[in-house]
């Protein structure tokens, strides 16, 4: 039986036939999918996803969204979750710290067959709260000694969708959150390469993995996530247990996922929009600026402060030069500017040069303070914050439809607007197996 532990309250709220989630969970839910489906179909063709879709023992039913490709459901999942995780736009959780969807999305999709689209609905919201219950109890320590939360948190969230999707029990569900807080791990140091993106997709397919496995029978402990040498008090030293949803009535994780507006780490957006805003309200010439000083809180200097970025996926992780890109009206939003070419470019690269970052005093890790120099005028400086979930899901929605179009509209064609509109409905899809099959390239040709 389940304990009476952290593992246990999991299990059992996952396994639960109350607590359903509300209306504007739901549609934050359906968001969630039309978001990761645009940044996923985006990605598809990269050289990482052909690597990671070559293996042909790999050949299966599920097909990998983007791709031309069916593999099983594990290859599936990795591949998707890596794909989705690629262009760094895909959306963030500040209760999580770190990026819940690429983690449990994939894993629903390739291990739901005929399940409906309520089902995957279902899931995705117990995920994603699982993943910002675990993120809040392991705190800061964890991300802080070097593990990539969206690796080690993603990959038990995970493994609690696949649960609560295929109708685990709660004995079955402690052993598969045990098996995945065994599998977990990702190290921050992969930042920059293609291995950052890499753990979305092992995150993805070792939750499969640990969900099918407990459901086999395969045993494992009841409180792996508390126990004295088990993932928390492992993983962090400000392991700090508490209850999921003790109030019922409060707002679903789900509902503070925050999306991406920018194609480069989140723990650069608020600096680049001070940049923005700056450059535009004051009209300062590049010529004018004498320095730029960044102010990030000081643990995020070893995330997203690459002095000298050398490919395009170092430049994501370098708010000097996604601060140099903005000052220059360079486009952030575009995935496909981030070229190893960009990196290397000179008049980005002079403007770098007087831009520098620096430790911030601040307990909201996602202020940014810029303060600009100027040698004909007076220094300019503001703080900015883009970290708040939307309020009015409307207006969320209409943006992440414009992002979606842009995104989606070179693999899907003509057929855009439509499979938008099944994405944000697909809570009322039958079978999640036919939207998934109207996302493969083949679906789509002429």
């Amino acid at each position: 039986m389940s304990g009476g532990g952290v593992t246990g309250d999991l299990a059992r709220w996952i396994a639960r036939a109350d607590d359903p989630p509300t209306p504007c969970a739901k549609r934050a839910a359906a968001q969630a999918v039309l978001d990761w489906t645009g940044v996923t179909l985006a990605a598809g063709a990269d050289p990482m996803i052909a690597i990671l879709i070559s293996d042909k023992d790999d050949a299966g039913p599920v097909p990998v969204v983007g791709t031309g490709a069916r593999q099983t459901a594990r290859a599936a999942a990795r591949a998707m979750g890596a794909a989705s995780h690629l262009l760094d736009f895909d959306d963030i959780n500040k209760r999580m710290r770190g990026h819940p969807t690429v983690a449990i999305l994939p894993a629903l999709l390739a291990s739901a067959e005929e399940r409906s689209g309520a089902a995957v609905i279902d899931a995705l919201v117990t995920g994603t709260e699982v993943a910002c219950m675990l993120g809040e109890i392991l705190g800061a320590d964890h991300y802080e000694r070097g593990f990539h939360t969206t690796a080690t948190v993603g990959t038990v969230a995970a493994a609690a969708g696949v649960c609560r999707m295929l109708g685990a029990d709660v004995e079955a569900t402690s052993r598969a959150l045990s098996l995945a807080a065994t599998q977990a791990s990702g190290l921050r140091a992969m930042f920059g390469t293609m291995a950052k993106p890499l753990h979305a997709g092992l995150a993805a397919e070792r939750g499969v993995m640990a969900a099918h496995w407990a459901m086999a029978g395969m045993t494992a402990p009841m409180d792996g996530i508390e126990a004295a040498q088990g993932l928390g008090p492992v993983l962090s030293d400000g392991f700090a247990p508490r209850p999921i949803r003790p109030d019922p009535t409060a707002r679903f994780g789900i509902e503070d996922n925050v999306f991406k507006r920018h194609a480069a780490c989140y723990y650069t957006h608020s600096a680049i929009m001070a940049a923005t805003e700056l450059a535009r309200d004051h009209a300062i010439p590049v010529d004018d600026v004498e320095s730029v000083a960044v102010g990030l809180q000081a643990s995020l200097l070893s995330v997203c402060d690459i002095v000298e970025p050398k490919t395009g996926l170092e430049a994501k992780f370098s708010v000097r030069h996604l601060v140099a890109m903005a000052l220059l009206g360079r486009d952030t939003t575009d995935h496909r500017a981030f070229t190893d070419a960009l990196a290397a470019g000179p008049e980005i690269g002079a403007l770098r040069q007087r831009i520098t970052a620096e430790p911030f005093r601040t307990d909201n890790r996602m202020l940014a303070r810029l303060r600009i120099t100027r040698a004909s005028g007076p220094a300019v400086e503001i703080e900015r914050d883009v970290s708040q979930p939307a309020t009015d899901l409307d207006a969320q929605e209409t943006a992440l439809l414009a992002k979606f179009y842009r995104l989606a509209t070179p693999a899907l064609g003509a057929a855009t607007p439509k499979i938008a509109q099944r994405l944000l409905a697909c809570e009322a899809e039958p079978s999640i197996a036919s939207l998934l099959d109207a996302l493969t390239p083949e679906a789509t040709c002429p």
